[in-house]
């Protein structure tokens, strides 16, 4: 799924660019580069922009809650290792250089 939100993402920032030039400079990017507003692959790609803007209306509505936690879970080697830094900085973490100090003594 999150492929396919991808896809459609870049797809409607392709077309915010084309209408964004249209706009200020009466250029349109995507029949220049397909032969014409009425050609066939043209259409296709005004309509596959227009879809994937549609589809980028249901990341409106998904609740904030499951995008946070999905962003703030951390893999599993990380949750035990906490890294207290101070205002200054980061403290460096030297728990595998003092292991192996002692198994080397």
């Amino acid at each position: 799924m999150r492929t396919l939100q991808r896809i459609a993402l870049v797809l409607a920032i392709i077309g915010a660019i084309n209408w964004g030039l249209i706009g200020f400079f009466n250029f349109d990017l995507v029949a220049t580069l397909f032969g014409g507003q009425d050609t066939a692959l043209s259409r296709i790609i005004y309509s596959l922009i227009g879809l994937s803007g549609l589809f980028c209306l249901t990341l409106l509505f998904q609740p904030w809650e499951d995008m946070e936690r999905q962003e703030t879970v951390r893999p599993r080697s990380q949750q035990n290792n906490i890294n207290y830094g101070t205002e200054f900085g980061e403290e460096a973490d030297f728990t595998s250089v003092e292991e192996k100090n002692k198994r080397n003594e």
